[in-house]
């Protein structure tokens, strides 16, 4: 990772609000789906019966192990963050 990332949040383990520091990302999970959704829906009336065909949509998604550290008490975690992109 080439640069440190600095951070203001609580720790776990001493509960100040100190500096965190991000000092490892890893890709732990990457999956492509597939959702149909939707396209444009006709008005409504009672009268207007219309089949709706989907629009097919791919979804990157991918999950992400981030290490943090705090430099008040020198505490390591790690937390699962998931990134979903629309393509």
């Amino acid at each position: 990772m080439p640069e440190i990332t600095t951070l203001f949040r609580h720790c776990p383990s001493c509960g100040r609000r100190f500096e965190i520091r991000i000092v490892g990302k890893k890709l732990i999970d990457e999956k492509v789906e597939t959702d149909v959704r939707p396209s444009a829906y006709p008005p409504y009336s009672p009268y207007y019966n219309e089949v709706v065909e989907g629009v097919p949509v791919t979804v990157d998604i991918r999950e992400f192990q981030y290490s943090y550290r705090c430099k008040h008490c020198g505490h390591q975690w790690s937390e699962v963050h998931t990134q979903r992109t629309e393509a």
